[in-house]
């Protein structure tokens, strides 16, 4: 007797299932980079709720976090890492699987 294969809901990746960390990580997947004004425009949060979530997705070296200046103006850009860009094609592979497409 064979065991029933594993669900495939086990392998959407958590730190990435996050509705606005999803969004942030669909952003990116768009773009090479994103200064985070356009990121926090085109996502619709506010400043404190993007910043906490792009150092999540930093933290799990999924996001790559670039300070600059333009000027005299401090800039934030965000960019998916490699790592990021793999976890983020997983991931919606194993979404496609969940919903049998």
């Amino acid at each position: 007797m064979s065991t029933p294969a594993e669900h495939p809901r086990h392998q959407l990746n958590e730190v990435v299932h996050s509705p606005v960390r999803f969004s942030i990580m669909a952003a990116l997947a768009k773009a090479e980079s994103l200064d985070f004004k356009d990121l926090r425009d085109a996502i619709q949060v506010s400043d404190s709720v993007l910043s906490k979530q792009l150092a999540i997705l930093e933290k799990a070296e999924f996001v790559k976090i670039k300070k600059s200046f333009a000027g005299k103006f401090p800039r934030t850009s965000a960019s998916l890492t490699n790592a990021g860009r793999g976890v983020w094609a997983a991931h919606l592979q194993t979404l496609r699987d969940i919903a049998g497409g």
